[in-house]
């Protein structure tokens, strides 16, 4: 559905983005995740159609979202501060949409506003962020896109309405085959509702996997032995981080687990066991792993 193919862009000699690529299946939820300045929104602004790549290919559902109309009608983009006519109400800007998306369904509008609860009649630019995040899932959504690319949306929302919105999304996901790209710091959220993962940093994935197998060769590792660790273990394993705390060691290791836990076996420690590992903590060590600065991270 969205294919990326050695995208680059750059801004006044700033390279934003450096041979990007990535694809987004149909009916799919992909989370991309990375640092501040990794080029997240910038490759999301270019599939919005807002910029134009310099290099590479571009596409969702086999046409360039440039200058296309049938694309940008079935697809639809929320920044992480939309963007509102000063003067429109919350209804002007459903009379708009309906007049530009050809699915905007009415009834569905109707029904969601039992769910945001605002006034029609309130103007847009005058709510908080966290409400004016709201009228923008409540537009969108009624207008049943094909394709949906968030940046950063759910942030200020609060805890039910963040549920909400998920369930919403993950409702049309599910009955409507929509395929969802989205951004956010919020790695334990899209931990929850996300098939595949992309790490981006300094305008490249550097990992682009299934949200199972991001997790499948990286573990966390609990292991304590009598009279210290051995050199010739932690040598032999792919120690991406350590930690020790008494006689007791945590690794973050990279490999295939049942090679980890023969090789630990083989020198007989007092305990050993891999732990639950979260898509933050993968994200972490794959950052420290790819040169990018983190200091002090606690297992």
């Amino acid at each position: 559905m969205i294919k990326v193919r050695n995208v680059t862009k750059n801004f006044d000699g700033f390279k934003a983005l450096d041979g990007l690529t990535l694809s987004v299946e149909p009916g799919s939820v992909y989370g991309l995740v990375g640092p501040n300045g990794a080029g997240k929104t910038t490759i999301m602004k270019i599939l919005a159609g807002i910029y134009r790549a310099d290099s590479g290919e571009i596409a969702i559902d086999g046409e360039s979202p440039c200058e296309n109309p049938k694309i940008k009608n079935e697809s639809l983009y929320i920044s992480d501060d939309p963007y509102f006519f000063n003067s429109y109400t919350i209804k002007d800007m459903a009379n708009l949409y309906a007049g530009v998306y050809s699915n905007w369904d009415w009834a569905r509008f109707e029904k969601l506003r039992e769910v945001f609860g605002i006034d029609v009649k309130r103007r847009p630019v005058k709510l908080s962020k966290g409400m004016k995040k709201q009228v923008a899932f409540w537009l969108t959504l009624s207008a049943r896109p094909k394709a949906l690319i968030l940046d950063e949306p759910l942030d200020g929302l609060d805890p039910v309405m963040r549920r909400s919105v998920w369930s919403l999304i993950m409702q049309d996901v599910s009955e409507r085959g929509m395929t969802v790209l989205i951004s956010s710091h919020n790695l334990r959220e899209l931990e929850d509702v996300c098939d595949h993962v992309g790490i981006m940093s300094a305008g490249k994935i550097i990992l682009e996997k299934s949200l199972d197998d991001v997790k499948g060769n990286i573990h966390k590792l609990q292991i304590a032995f009598k009279e210290g660790f051995p050199e010739e273990l932690r040598s032999a394993l792919e120690v991406m981080h350590a930690e020790t705390f008494g006689s007791v060691n945590i690794l973050i290791v990279r490999g295939e687990q049942e090679d980890i836990l023969r090789m630990a076996a083989a020198y007989s420690p007092l305990i050993c066991e891999i732990l639950p590992l979260t898509l933050e903590e993968v994200f972490i060590y794959e950052m420290d792993t790819n040169g990018y600065n983190v200091k002090d991270i606690m297992i």
